[in-house]
């Protein structure tokens, strides 16, 4: 669904993102890792065409929609119809002001697309909401509620394509659980594919089929999740799983003595 070939993003003449290239079948989940700066955020947001990349471009379906340069409207909305963002903290990426009907509404009506009441009603179901929360505003919502809004907001124009920024990380330990286990069902229901990035490895060892780990806006590792996460191959990646699983980090030149 995603080929990534070759992005670079630079600010102030500086890399955020460096020649990273990714691919992301249908299905499939990708997980990206790395330190706070290494470009994680940029890459997401490069790929869904928030930012403008300097080099290098994204395809979907074999079509190159995202590239360096200007973008034309119609590439625009085929990219919004193939792929909704999901972002951090459900706070701020609902309106306030709109109820959850609105909010839910919104994206069909920018898109022309019809069946509104089947759309909304498909959607909160999906990600287990109530019927009596439609007409609520998000600050009448717990975070999980909110959460599952913003889920189904970008599931309403039938997507191929997720892509989640630190899709928990505003929620409380017991919460997170849930949206995991969520994420994971609407996955395996629709086919969805994920590019997602998060802080917390437990949370990409749980949805990650494969892994990516950047670094100073560099790919450093790239694999099958579980082979990385059993067995990484770079000292920057043992140190991330020694700082996010509370072990002690391998010395490579001990293995085997």
């Amino acid at each position: 669904m995603i080929e990534v070939e070759g992005l670079t993003v630079r600010f102030q003449g500086l890399a955020a993102v460096d020649q990273v290239s990714l691919s992301v079948a249908r299905g499939e989940a990708v997980g990206v890792v790395g330190e706070s700066g290494s470009g994680k955020s940029t890459l997401l947001r490069a790929t869904a065409g928030l930012l403008a990349p300097d080099g290098g471009r994204v395809m979907f379906d074999g079509r190159a929609v995202v590239t360096a340069g200007r973008q034309s409207l119609a590439d625009r909305r085929a990219r919004a119809r193939l792929m909704q963002m999901v972002f951090q903290d459900p706070s701020t990426a609902l309106h306030p002001r709109h109820t959850v009907d609105r909010i839910l509404a919104e994206p069909l009506v920018i898109h022309g697309v019809g069946e509104v009441e089947r759309r909304i009603a498909a959607a909160m179901a999906a990600v287990g909401l109530d019927a009596s929360l439609r007409f609520r505003f998000p600050h009448q919502l717990s975070g999980g509620q909110r959460q599952r809004v913003a889920i189904a907001r970008a599931l309403i124009l039938e997507p191929r394509v997720l892509l989640l920024d630190e899709p928990t990380s505003a929620l409380d330990v017991s919460i997170q659980a849930q949206i995991v286990d969520l994420l994971r069902d609407l996955q395996n229901k629709y086919n969805l594919a994920y590019l997602f990035i998060s802080h917390d490895l437990k949370v990409i060892r749980a949805l990650a089929d494969e892994l990516i780990v950047m670094k100073g806006g560099k790919v450093v590792e790239q694999g099958p999740a579980a082979k990385i996460f059993d067995n990484p191959a770079e000292d920057y990646t043992r140190a991330l799983m020694a700082a996010a699983f509370d072990i002690q980090a391998v010395d490579t030149d001990a293995v085997g003595t």
